[in-house]
């Protein structure tokens, strides 16, 4: 008699329709109470993966995953990363074949965050949509049951085929994903999953991923004896000092972070940094003339913003902030620049992840509200262009477009049928129809 491995998802290495059927019935008998629970229709190791999803919150329809880490701290933690050394192997065993084969190929750390993400380039983009993307965390307690993160929990090997992931969005592909230890120290440093259509699922391609996790830990091996081996490296430079971050999106008054600490800035400041920031972008910096009328809608003389600034070098530094003309003098990074790239890249779902409201929606500075609107307006286009139902439902949830008809047409159009929103979507809309609105001012 041959004996079931329970880690394997479709041993037979195809989908059953009865099969889907069964695992469908049994996730919407969990989530939803409306039936008595059926563990004996699905895997062990995938029910209690569901328990463990339904107690810690997880929700099957929610938003997608959050992206943690993004541009250059991205870049900087997964250059830094233990399994960074041994990409080179990863590449030539799973990423060199993944497109040909319809497949994705992921390594993330130990707390499910996704570092690299590469392989069939037509199949990423659709990931996209559900944020399976680089600097997403994709560990079980935020993503439901998944490979990569039910690997990581479990500390084992295992496969995940459709209807067996925990959150809906996720059903449509499958996975099989496998940890990855340091091989002198035995701790655990992330896993390498891949991901596609139902093929992925089947037994030989978990055996691919355990072998090609069996030679990164050879290689990582290898190299920990030539680091032994080499004399003792010279001490390391003093730490880049970190860049001041000025967050202005859904505040009311921004707020600046830096090494020190974090300051809350008057709306006046918020203003004006925000506006030398966004001179900084083009390459420039501003006359106190100039920063009057970006400041003030009607006649202001400069030197009330001469003083206004002299108060906020004093606040924020000399080393930020220098004169003649007035300008930045250190790299400022804004979360509104970092939406702006994500929005150039193409990425809307982080993009809208990043976006918790308008810039200083307070603030009636024509400087600031050009910004605020350019912004707004290329983030609407953006979602209404994606045409995905996940996005324009979250769209839907910021103020500037709970008056917009327009943004919430399109959500009821692309959302399917059977979607538990829709009604709520349809009253909404139905609403905004009976009760002609002026346009939505955000200033």
């Amino acid at each position: 008699m041959t004996t079931m491995n329970p880690w394997v998802a479709l041993p037979d290495g195809r989908p059953d329709p009865a099969h889907t059927r069964r695992l469908r019935a049994a996730h919407e008998a969990l989530v939803t109470s409306s039936g008595p629970a059926a563990p004996d229709l699905v895997r062990a190791v995938v029910w209690d993966s569901w328990q463990r999803s339904l107690a810690g919150g997880v929700d099957p329809d929610g938003a997608a995953p959050p992206v943690d880490l993004l541009d250059d701290e991205l870049l900087a933690y997964r250059a830094a990363h233990p399994l960074a050394p041994a990409l080179p192997v990863i590449r030539r065993l799973l990423v060199e074949d993944a497109e040909a084969d319809r497949m994705i190929v992921a390594v993330t750390d130990a707390d499910g965050r996704m570092l690299w993400v590469e392989g069939d380039r037509q199949l990423r983009a659709r990931a996209e949509a559900m944020h399976f993307v680089e600097g997403a965390r994709w560990s079980e307690d935020v993503a439901g049951t998944n490979a990569p993160g039910t690997a990581l929990a479990l500390d084992h090997a295992v496969q995940i085929y459709g209807s067996e992931h925990y959150r809906r969005p996720v059903q449509p592909w499958s996975c099989s994903a496998a940890p990855v230890h340091h091989p002198v120290t035995g701790v655990l440093l992330g896993a390498i999953d891949v991901t596609g259509g139902d093929h992925v699922a089947s037994p030989q391609v978990l055996t691919l991923v355990r072998a090609t996790v069996a030679a990164v830990e050879a290689e990582l091996r290898w190299l920990h004896r030539e680091d032994a081996a080499r004399p003792a490296a010279p001490a390391p430079r003093p730490a880049a000092r970190p860049v001041p971050r000025l967050e202005v999106l859904g505040r009311e008054r921004a707020r600046l972070q830096l090494p020190s600490g974090p300051a809350e800035l008057s709306l006046r400041h918020s203003e004006l940094l925000l506006l030398l920031a966004e001179a900084a972008a083009g390459g420039g910096g501003r006359t106190a003339e100039q920063l009057a009328a970006e400041c003030h809608a009607g006649d202001a003389a400069a030197v009330t913003v001469r003083a206004e600034l002299s108060r906020l070098r004093r606040l924020v530094g000399a080393h930020l902030l220098g004169s003649r003309p007035y300008r930045l003098t250190g790299p400022l990074e804004t979360d509104l620049d970092q939406v702006r790239r994500l929005l150039a890249r193409g990425a809307v779902g982080p993009a809208l992840e990043r976006y918790p409201g308008a810039v200083l929606p307070r603030s009636s500075a024509p400087g600031v509200v050009a910004a605020r609107d350019r912004l707004s307006a290329a983030l609407r286009q953006a979602v209404l262009a994606a045409r995905r139902p996940e996005l324009l439902l979250r769209y839907t949830r910021l103020p500037e477009a709970q008056h917009d008809a327009a943004v919430w047409q399109a959500c009821l159009e692309t959302l399917p049928p059977g979607a538990p929103s829709r009604p709520a979507v349809a009253a909404h809309l139905h609403r905004l129809r009976r009760v002609p609105r002026g346009p939505l001012r955000l200033h």
